[in-house]
């Protein structure tokens, strides 16, 4: 290749730019000592030139190379110390992927020649050159993708209903939508898609992760894959693997947002800014740890060749470092601005708010992030916890967060299905968990009601299963947790049985209803409206196959119209506000006298009712029956109301949660067992 012209150019933005007279190229890097450019021919296979870059300003490395155009490939090669004791871990004899690439070529296989350490002497770097099977980043152009009249839905937190789905799972088997779709963006976006998640009545859909990730080392010799995604190694580019091949998968992407925005639904990501692919960093140096191992990770302070292992994955990104805040708030910004997701589901939060000290609410991340224009104003959501020392954070985010909340998954499962519980705690998880949200002018929207999410059993398999079955996740079932608060209603996994089917139909109900009835947010785990199972395996995160793809042919209609019936009932209805409501409820037990204090903590006791007397859009008071007990009860209604009729809304011992009941003050409700009951006053 002829030389290109070679100026200082400009430290930003991050990453490789083009102009009218060619690219200008800033690489952060606090530790090495020179940066070099690496071009490569259209296969990626040969290097073509090696350029290092000519300025430094403060820990940005940068140049202007004349004559660069869209669709070149490239890679880096740091220089700099190799001494892993001290945390720096340059080898300019790998190429590195560039953190800000906006496109990536090849396909990664785990090979020696990757590796930054000397296999025979960890001390000493590896000689070997693994430029023609490394990764690489492709530059793009400046062109616009046409956005036309598309708009943020913003949907108020009151109103929102979360739909969470992996986006292949979720159409992969939809035979509505084109067999080159299926898996996809673009099936995502088919109007076969939008026309469930219509007709469900779901708001906001957080994927998850979508971001490029690569396949451990481990899962690669069982020949399996990471098909939750939660092993990303490039934080700006849409997995290629969930494109259709139908133009870019940026393009595809953006084309499923706009698809989905005028359809009224948001779309939330599920980010993991947590860990890197590059686990503990022996086996592949890729990115991060051959640019600057000791300012992306948080290395032990005894011994920075070993690191703090937060995340269970090997690594843990350190958020106290300015490059590494830097990297993740422009990752989440171009997220908003140019591919206009409505915001993120942050996994493993915790990791993300640990100073030098623990977890801190006002670590520099939540700080950042509560200051910037841009995210502010998107939905934000932590799994709040991680696997460090008090890592375990629920409640304790800033305003501003949803939380999810497994108080409430267990609590409800508890209740639900193993008669554990008090109707006291099931009160507390029903309205908000003031315990837990109620300081610093959190409500009740900062929790996030789910009793299912992708990380477990679905909805089906609670009920059908009292173990976990993950036998082919290749680890004897020894992984995925134990404790899944899960019954099997007689049977271990499928049944024909009638009496069977209609209890585990009773109790799914029973759960969707609380999930959906309850303050807070809402969160729903894709399929489980069509009785969805994954045959017992509750953490097929390695499954890319049937076990995971939702079956549309065995779609539960009946399932389907009840979940799309509560969804309506809490929309048009909202029985409970956003809003701390003290004194404003009355609970019965079903003998018309309020429950005290010996009541609420009887464990004897199963039923109960709640009377809210200004629902969030209807004027007529509203009363929630629950029956957790193996058996009918008469129950008497409020004599506060001793006027007027009630009306049956939903029934959830019906298959549809349908019901014709209508009677007055004098007239006790047959509240069936196992089931969820709102009834609406009239005068």
């Amino acid at each position: 290749m002829t030389a290109l012209p070679v100026l200082p150019g400009l430290p930003w933005p991050l990453g490789v730019h083009v102009d009218a007279r060619g690219a200008n190229v800033a690489v952060f890097s606090a530790n090495a000592t020179r940066i070099e450019l690496c071009l490569f021919d259209a296969g990626g296979t040969h290097e073509t030139a090696r350029i290092a870059l000519p300025a430094r300003s403060g820990d940005i490395h940068h140049g202007h190379i004349g004559g660069l155009r869209p669709g070149q490939l490239y890679g880096l090669r740091a220089s700099g110390p190799w001494q892993p004791t001290a945390g720096h871990r340059f080898n300019p004899a790998k190429l590195q992927l560039d953190p800000y690439a906006r496109e990536i070529e090849g396909e990664f296989a785990w090979l020696d020649e990757h590796r930054g350490a000397d296999a025979n002497n960890p001390d000493l770097p590896d000689p070997r050159d693994n430029a023609a099977h490394a990764l690489k980043a492709r530059i793009v152009g400046n062109a616009r993708f046409d956005w036309g009249a598309d708009a943020a839905p913003r949907v108020p937190l009151a109103d929102t209903v979360i739909y969470e789905m992996h986006v292949k799972g979720f159409s992969m088997r939809n035979t509505a939508i084109p067999p080159e779709l299926r898996g996809s963006f673009a099936g995502l976006a088919h109007p076969a898609s939008i026309a469930h998640l219509k007709q469900l009545g779901v708001t906001t859909l957080c994927l998850l992760p979508i971001h490029e990730h690569i396949d451990e080392k481990r899962l690669v010799g069982l020949g399996l894959v990471n098909y939750w995604g939660y092993n990303t190694i490039g934080f700006f580019c849409p997995d290629r693997k969930l494109a259709s091949g139908n133009g870019t998968p940026r393009n595809e992407f953006r084309a499923m947002v706009k698809a989905l925005h005028a359809a009224g639904l948001e779309v939330v990501l599920d980010v993991v800014y947590n860990h890197t692919a590059e686990t503990e960093g022996i086996d592949a140096a890729i990115s991060f740890q051959g640019l600057d191992n000791a300012s992306y990770y948080r290395l032990d302070p005894a011994a920075p060749q070993v690191y703090e292992n937060f995340t269970g994955c090997g690594n843990t990104v350190d958020l106290r470092h300015h490059g590494t805040l830097r990297l993740v708030m422009d990752s989440l910004r171009f997220w908003v601005e140019e591919m206009h997701v409505d915001g993120f589901r942050f996994d493993l939060a915790s990791a993300l708010a640990r100073d030098d000290t623990g977890v801190d609410r006002r670590a520099a991340l939540l700080g950042a992030i509560a200051q910037d224009p841009v995210l502010a104003r998107t939905k934000l959501i932590a799994e709040p916890w991680d696997l460090g020392p008090d890592g375990y954070q629920v409640g304790r985010f800033p305003r501003g967060w949803s939380e999810w909340n497994d108080r409430f998954r267990d609590d409800m499962r508890g209740f639900w299905l193993r008669g554990m519980h008090t109707r006291g705690t099931f009160a507390q998880r029903l309205c908000g968990s003031a315990d837990l949200y109620r300081h610093d002018g959190r409500l009740p929207s900062a929790s996030i009601n789910y009793v299912i999410s992708h990380d477990g059993f679905t909805l089906r398999d609670l009920v059908s299963y009292a173990d976990k079955h993950n036998e082919a996740n290749g680890e004897h079932n020894r992984d995925g947790t134990s404790n899944n608060l899960s019954v099997n209603c007689g049977v271990e996994g499928e049944s024909s049985d009638p009496a069977v089917l209609a209890m585990r139909g009773r109790l799914q109900r029973a759960m969707l209803a609380t999930t959906l009835l309850a303050q807070g947010i809402p969160m729903l785990s894709a399929g489980d409206e069509l009785g969805h199972t994954q045959r017992g395996n509750n953490n097929p995160y390695c499954q890319d196959n049937e076990i995971t793809w939702i079956d549309w042919a065995r779609t539960d209609a009946d399932l389907l119209a009840f979940t799309a019936r509560l969804i309506a009932l809490r929309r048009d209805a909202l029985p409970f506000v956003d809003a701390w409501l003290d004194g404003e409820l009355v609970w019965t037990g079903g003998d018309d006298q309020p429950l005290d204090e010996k009541a609420w903590g009887d464990t004897g006791h199963r039923a109960f009712g709640c009377l809210i007397g200004k629902p969030g859009r209807t004027d007529s008071p509203m009363l929630l029956l629950f029956n957790a007990s193996d058996h009918e009860l008469p129950f008497v209604l409020p004599s506060a109301l001793p006027t007027g009729h009630w009306t049956a809304l939903l029934d959830s011992a019906d298959p549809r949660g349908e019901s014709a009941w209508v009677g007055d003050a004098s007239t006790p409700f047959p509240l069936r067992a196992r089931s969820v009951v709102v009834l609406r006053h009239s005068p």
